[in-house]
């Protein structure tokens, strides 16, 4: 009996030591809020070097930067997407984000866009969720999913109504 014990002992102590050696999966949230973090700080080098070199970036179909498919590569994302952002408007802010691990490979970020239009002075309060799957550590894909209706009517000129140029 007292072997049966001592060898049931050794079996459970064997099982924790193997499971306490296993590595933890990796924190893609952490990885996706660092390039969060960047590129709010305006470190445009930190956030493409979270990417792979050929990462996909859907923008969501009919969004006022979507080209009919994913840019492909760091380069197209910069001139496709960020450098449009911080020529076209005054300010680009993410609020109430919220960023959480899915699955293995991927993180998923929700939140609110608030920004500022610079040509129309029109604001911009949407919801927006992001999947970011993660090749290692680095971005492979990226899909943007927000109200692209908002979007396209913040960024046309708004209208005088009838009778407002005869009173000026």
């Amino acid at each position: 009996m007292r072997i049966l014990l001592i060898a049931l002992l050794s079996l459970s102590i064997l099982g924790c030591q193997q499971k306490a050696e296993e590595p933890a999966p990796p924190d893609h949230a952490a990885q996706v809020a660092k390039l969060y973090a960047s590129f709010a700080e305006g470190n445009v080098d930190a956030v493409l070097a979270g990417l792979t070199e050929d990462v996909e970036w859907n923008e969501a179909e009919g969004f006022i930067y979507y080209n009919g498919g994913p840019y492909v590569g760091a380069d197209a994302v910069v001139e496709g997407v960020f450098g449009r952002i911080g020529a076209e408007w005054e300010y680009w802010n993410l609020v109430d984000l919220n960023i959480e691990n899915l699955g293995t490979d991927k993180a998923l970020a929700t939140g609110r866009y608030q920004a500022k239009h610079k040509a129309t002075g029109n604001m911009l309060d949407a919801q927006f969720a992001h999947v970011w799957t993660m090749r290692d550590t680095l971005v492979m894909r990226f899909q943007q999913y927000t109200d692209t209706k908002q979007a396209a009517e913040v960024i046309m000129p708004v209208e005088e109504e009838e009778g407002e140029e005869e009173g000026a």
